[in-house]
């Protein structure tokens, strides 16, 4: 599995080129799109389409060469093969027959985007193409709404100002967000904002709707005060320690801040007394 640059050939690694060239077949998502890489990188390896239509098919013919013993690499149109590509069934095949699957890693959109998203990364899913139809796009949201994870989406850059005001509609207009267009190509954008702010900006510039988007979503902010047992816990708690104590571990139960509960808990036991 060979990831290949998703703008700027510069990011093409030395193992990547060094496997590309040593391979007995590549196949390749586009393999017009992909011959001008090939060329640029002095690769002469054949190439062979495996894409989503014949994905099936090819996936079978390919693990009988390498059943044979042949080597062969998997690259897309760009970034990292099966991320939002074609390769599952290949993969799949091939562990079942026991054939050793490498990973050669390299640049990959969603990847990108996060490290310049300035939104947590230390939790996220991702979640490819929201659906083309506005009513499935918008089901496919409502299920995300509650997500507190940070969101990865790969959009159509015909589909973005629609989708981005579904997603102001589902997950509120103060929704942090970032819009990452073309990256790594000549007119690489990078803009955080709020979703309301996010659709007004691209509404008013046409540019923003060409090229190849990713947007990074925060995740849903749940109100940690609200523990339904919030009180039910300190209570029993205040009952048995002091007011600090009691508020210390009622905070790792339930996840709420401690000064909150140590003022919650100072109330409960100037009631009792």
């Amino acid at each position: 599995m060979v990831a290949t640059p998703i703008g700027n050939l510069g990011d093409i690694s030395p193992r990547a080129v060094e496997t590309l060239n040593a391979v007995e077949l590549i196949a390749a998502e586009d393999t017009r799109h992909s011959q001008r890489l090939l060329s640029h990188l002095g690769v002469a390896t054949h190439m062979q389409a495996y894409h989503e239509h014949n994905e099936e098919y090819q996936a079978e013919r390919l693990v009988a060469r390498l059943q044979q013993g042949d080597s062969i690499a998997l690259i897309s149109d760009a970034g990292t093969p099966l991320v939002s590509d074609p390769g599952y069934r290949l993969v799949e095949q091939a562990h079942q027959h026991g054939i050793k699957v490498v990973p050669i890693p390299g640049p990959c959109a969603a990847i990108s985007a996060m490290s310049v998203a300035g939104l947590a990364t230390d939790r996220f899913s991702f979640e490819g193409f929201p659906p083309a139809k506005q009513a499935a796009r918008l089901g496919n949201l409502g299920l995300l709404k509650e997500e507190t994870r940070t969101m990865v989406f790969y959009i159509s850059c015909h589909r973005i100002l629609e989708t981005l005001k579904d997603m102001r509609t589902v997950f509120g207009e103060k929704r942090l967000a970032t819009f990452a267009r073309e990256v790594t190509k000549t007119y690489e954008t990078i803009r955080k904002a709020t979703l309301d702010e996010l659709c007004e900006w691209v509404a008013g510039d046409d540019m923003q709707r060409k090229g190849e988007i990713v947007l990074v979503v925060a995740g849903s902010v749940k109100d940690k005060s609200a523990h339904p047992l919030r009180d039910e816990i300190l209570a029993v708690l205040v009952d048995e320690l002091p007011v600090k104590q009691a508020a210390k571990i009622a905070s790792r139960i339930t996840g709420i801040n401690k000064n909150e509960l140590y003022e919650a808990a100072l109330k409960l036991k100037n009631k009792d007394d």
